[in-house]
């Protein structure tokens, strides 16, 4: 059983929720049809889930102008079709019974977050929500996470440190991509990372202080 911890900080897509792949498959073929390029279903997971790491730098190795990309899939994504098509990992259930502070910090933009978070019925489980911007940074950039922690009202005063934030007690942030873990660190948290894809397809391994392929085997492996 992984250590007890103070509060807890998670990613959304990829880490408690997912969408069924016809969606995903749509989309992309219609953000294709307008930049004129063909996305394959290896491209449109790796792109989805951001396997390979930051979005736009695997955009500009396949030769796409992110500038072009982002306003293109913003625009064929209806946010309320997007939700309804969206599930909640059943390995996730156990964040509605934590008891101590708990934060959502996700890349997914508000207009998409709410609906997805809505329809899954979890926006009770958080005490902060913050979706990441160009002003409050992308993780691997801790400062989102500094904003939901002081949001969850356990960096207070919220002073910065050289370890992240000033934070009464200990914490983590779980989620399913190499961003993630770089946020937990670069603010001073533990790290969980659920490998939900396998490390042959993402082609590479993520490192954290826990590394699970579901929350489950956090309670089932006595590596822990």
């Amino acid at each position: 059983m992984p250590p007890e911890y103070d509060y807890w900080l998670l990613d959304l897509d990829g880490t408690l929720v997912d969408v069924d792949w016809s969606y995903t498959r749509e989309v992309f073929d219609r953000v294709g049809d307008r930049l004129g390029r063909q996305f394959t279903d290896e491209e449109a997971h790796v792109l989805w889930h951001g396997l390979t790491g930051k979005r736009d730098d695997q955009l500009r190795a396949w030769g796409i102008d992110p500038a072009e990309f982002w306003p293109a899939f913003h625009a064929v994504e209806d946010p309320q079709v997007r939700a309804e098509n969206t599930f909640l990992h059943p390995d996730a259930a156990f964040v509605g019974d934590l008891d101590c502070p708990v934060g959502l910090v996700t890349h997914c933009q508000q207009f998409l977050a709410d609906p997805v978070i809505d329809h899954v019925g979890i926006r009770d489980w958080f005490d902060a929500i913050v979706c990441c911007t160009d002003d409050t940074g992308w993780k691997p950039d801790p400062t989102p996470v500094y904003h939901a922690l002081r949001d969850m009202g356990v960096a207070n005063p919220p002073v910065a440190t050289d370890g992240g934030v000033a934070t009464e007690g200990r914490g983590v942030l779980a989620g399913d991509g190499s961003g993630d873990v770089g946020a937990a660190w670069n603010a001073g948290l533990d790290a969980i990372h659920v490998e939900r894809h396998g490390h042959e397809f993402r082609g590479h391994c993520v490192m954290g202080d826990h590394r699970v392929e579901t929350f489950a085997d956090l309670w089932a492996d006595d590596r822990y």
